[in-house]
């Protein structure tokens, strides 16, 4: 049975890698070899100039400056507002307190397409439409809730007696958050990290609501401009579709042991 197992686990990543291998594969053909012998042959040519040419010509370098300006200053800003919301919920008692709760958790079952129409409008209103601002702004607020309901749950398996003993030596609520609460979330955090940065830096549908500028899209939607109405440079695309998702990679096996760490904590409380 063990064996079959691993039998069956072996047979899933290869059959997940597969797609990989294959666009792998692609970025170092070029657009002719794949026009007169198709996508599965073998290739008559390796080459890395794909590479290069979707770094420059097809512009990934900028459109990956914009990925980030986006994604690091909505990470930062919905960790922050989420963890003081998660706080509150957790330490103050009022009457409205599983209300607001209640609402952030209904805010993560409300799906986002529908929200297009009004987001875009408001955002055009504001003077906000065609900016990186409008997207931020986007990102942070709506996975407010998300962020917000995880780390209410790990900060309810803080014992309430290491709150109350630092209020008795006169911390303050600032300093007990700052101090106490944070860096026993810190693995939820890096996980809260990981998934969102993966989340903003891939999205593509609120990059093409609220953005109209070339220069100032992200990688997902400056890829998109690579795509030809009747001919399309394959390889191009595709070495720009690996290029991009570099930073994602690199951002999970760096926060990878904190991301499990995260992912298990409190797996073993009664």
């Amino acid at each position: 049975m063990r064996r079959l197992v691993l039998i069956l686990v072996w047979a899933g990543a290869l059959l997940w890698l597969f797609p990989i291998a294959g666009a792998f594969v692609t970025s170092l053909r070029t657009q002719q070899d794949i026009s007169a012998n198709g996508f599965w042959s073998v290739p008559r040519e390796i080459s890395f100039d794909n590479y290069s040419q979707a770094w420059e010509r097809g512009r990934v370098n900028r459109y990956l400056v914009n990925s980030f300006i986006i994604t690091i200053p909505s990470i930062i800003g919905m960790l922050t507002l989420s963890s003081m919301s998660a706080y509150a919920l957790v330490r103050f008692r009022f009457r409205l307190n599983r209300f607001l709760y209640f609402m952030f958790v209904a805010g993560m079952l409300l799906p986002f397409q529908i929200l297009m129409l009004p987001v875009f409008q408001l955002s055009n209103r504001l003077g906000l439409y065609d900016t990186h601002l409008a997207l931020i702004l986007f990102h942070t607020a709506f996975q407010l809730g998300f962020c917000t309901f995880v780390l209410r749950n790990f900060l309810r398996t803080v014992p309430v007696s290491l709150f109350e003993s630092a209020v008795i030596d006169g911390a303050s609520e600032w300093t007990i958050y700052r101090r106490i609460g944070l860096p026993l979330i810190l693995p939820a955090f890096a996980a809260l990290a990981t998934l969102e940065f993966t989340w903003v830096f891939n999205d593509y549908l609120w990059a093409l609501v609220l953005l109209s500028s070339d220069r100032l899209k992200p990688v997902t939607a400056g890829l998109s401009t690579l795509m030809g109405q009747f001919v399309n440079d394959w390889p191009l695309i595709v070495s720009g579709s690996l290029l991009a998702a570099v930073p994602t990679l690199l951002v999970f096996f760096a926060l990878q042991r904190y991301f499990i760490e995260g992912l298990t904590m409190g797996a073993t409380k009664g």
